[in-house]
This record gives C-alpha cells, sequence and structure tokens, in this order.
C-alpha cells in the first residue's frame, strides 16, 4: 500500500492507495472506494443536513448546464480571463500540488496541464470532475467527487487551495473556509474569489412557489465581512483584494482592455474604482446613494472579492 492524501469522508480514517491506484484502502488493506468513470466518489453517507437539498441541487444543476461549454458575451469572456489571471499571479513558487474547489469547467487543470503539478479537480457534481479528466487527461490530474463540509483530504496536503465563486453559493461560509484551512501545506496558499457586496435578488420559483436566488447566491460578501469568517488568529495573516470594476464591463471597455497585458490591465481597473469612490464621497450622502442604486441596477459595483490565505 502506498500513502495517500485522502481519508475518509465518514470516519475520517487515512486511506492509502493500492498498487494500481485505482482503489483506497483502509489500514487493514481492504477496499474504500473505487475509481468510477476515472473519479473517486468520496461523498459522505447519510442525509444532507441543512435548509435545501445542496448535494442533489448541484448535481442536478452540472446535468442541465455545461460549464465547459464557455461564454458566448465577450465581456464575460475578457471579465473571466482577467479573474483567472487575478488567481494565477497569487500562485506559491515551487508549486507542486493544487486542490480546485468546485472545478466547473476545469480551467486550473487546463492552465497546470503537463507542466509537473498534480491538480486535484474536486466538485460535489459527479459531472464535471469526470469531464475534466476527459478533456485534460495528464499524469498527476485525479479527479474527485466529494463535499466541502466533509472534505475528504489530510491536513497539509496542498501548495495552493483555489476556490473561486463558491462561497456564496455555500449552506455556511464559515464552515466552509474551516474545512479548508487545514488542507493547506506549510507556506500554502487559499484563495477565495467571491462577488463584492452583491445585492442579492430573488424570484418566485414557478415549480415549488418558494423564493429562489438568482444565480444561486446566498450570500453577500464585502472585503471586511469575508475576513470576518476568519478564526480571529488568522486575519491579520489574510488579505483582501478588490477587483474587475463593473463600470468597465458595463462600459464595454473589454473591447480595448482585452488587448492590454495584466499589469495595464489591473492598473486602469484599480485606478476606475478610486475616481468611482472619490465621486461618489464627493456627493454627499443624497447623490451617494443614487449613485449606489445606479450600481445595484447593473448588480454590484466590482465583480470580485479575493480572500488571500497563506500559511507560515
Amino acid at each position: 500500500m502506498k500513502n495517500s492524501l485522502f481519508r475518509d469522508p465518514n470516519s475520517g480514517q487515512e486511506l492509502s492507495w493500492s498498487d494500481d491506484q485505482r482503489s483506497l484502502l483502509t489500514s487493514s488493506g481492504e477496499v474504500a472506494y473505487e475509481l468510477v468513470d476515472g473519479c473517486f466518489r468520496l461523498l459522505p453517507n447519510g442525509p444532507e443536513d441543512g435548509t435545501f437539498a445542496y448535494r442533489e441541487h448541484y448535481q442536478a444543476d452540472a446535468e442541465v448546464f455545461d460549464y465547459f461549454a464557455g461564454w458566448e458575451d465577450p465581456a464575460a469572456v475578457h471579465e473571466n480571463q482577467r479573474l483567472h489571471e487575478m488567481i494565477l499571479r497569487q500562485a506559491p513558487q515551487n508549486l507542486k500540488r493544487v486542490l480546485d474547489v468546485g472545478c466547473g469547467s476545469a480551467w486550473v487543470a487546463a492552465h497546470f496541464a503537463n507542466k509537473g503539478v498534480e491538480v486535484y479537480s474536486m466538485d460535489i457534481s459527479t459531472v464535471n470532475p469526470e469531464r475534466a479528466l476527459a478533456d485534460y487527461p495528464f499524469d498527476g490530474h485525479v479527479g474527485v467527487i466529494a463535499d466541502v463540509f466533509a472534505l475528504p483530504f489530510q491536513e497539509k496536503s496542498f501548495d495552493l487551495i483555489i476556490a473561486s465563486e463558491i462561497i456564496e453559493h455555500v449552506p455556511d461560509p464559515g464552515a466552509f473556509l474551516q474545512q479548508l484551512l487545514p488542507a493547506l501545506a506549510p507556506g500554502g496558499l487559499l484563495v477565495v474569489t467571491t462577488p463584492h457586496d452583491e445585492k442579492l435578488a430573488h424570484s418566485l420559483c414557478i415549480h415549488c412557489n418558494k423564493p429562489t436566488p438568482h444565480h444561486g447566491h446566498l450570500h453577500s460578501f464585502t472585503a471586511e465581512a469575508i475576513r470576518a469568517l476568519l478564526p480571529s488568529s488568522l486575519r491579520a495573516g489574510a488579505k483582501t483584494v478588490t477587483f474587475v470594476n463593473k463600470l468597465l464591463l458595463h462600459a464595454r471597455s473589454h473591447i480595448l482592455l482585452r488587448h492590454f497585458p495584466f499589469w495595464l490591465w489591473r492598473l486602469v481597473d484599480g485606478l476606475t474604482s478610486v475616481f468611482e469612490d472619490r465621486a461618489t464621497n464627493a456627493g454627499g450622502s443624497e447623490k451617494r446613494i443614487s449613485f449606489n442604486r445606479t450600481v445595484v441596477q447593473i448588480h454590484f459595483r466590482r465583480n470580485s472579492t479575493a480572500l488571500l490565505y497563506r500559511t507560515r
């Protein structure tokens, strides 16, 4: 038996590889989990806790919507390109192992393919990890079907954990971070991105006649709010950054900005936010409320807040 990074999501017991690395074994050598369609399915047993069937919903979501189809709107393509660039620029040097939480279209695996980095593409649905492996079949790419709230990895396993545009969807954001932090290796980095100070909207579901959040967003965060989710002892070591100004996006500036190198785009994006804030503050309370209402109509001022936490 060979050591693995995995642990049983039900018992917490450490698991080992079989000789052919197609099974995960208990300490006594019994088969606990086997590869199914190229992935390990490490979901916890028993009913789900919470106000809605979280796992069932996101399984259905991945079956209905093709996360690999890409964006049709060029502005959205540019927005996601900059989001991914911002995340990847935070990666530690000498990176060996990455956990992509809620892997979606597997853009993380696509970036690190054949670069000597192990990538664990994890999703709560069966669809996305299986497709990730099919599209990016390189040595060191592992598909995992699992729930963050029963994370099936041992402590200190990953140099980089990416959870991009996920935390706003989960039932308990604080517990979400608490589960991920122990899996960071010494010197590792957790990168979490989420819409910044989003005005949450709901509609009445035609099927169940209950209020349903748009885009499945259950929570909205400011930089201060997401930092407050960390244990108090860790907050000083965390960094928050706001980026991707929505005013630029709605001005269709991507037509020009998509040709800019990252550093120049970041400069324009940051200066736009500074000028916007100054204009808001200079207008007094009445103008500030009016301006914010205009921003609410275009959903939110800046698309993302990134929480960066590096272990010592």
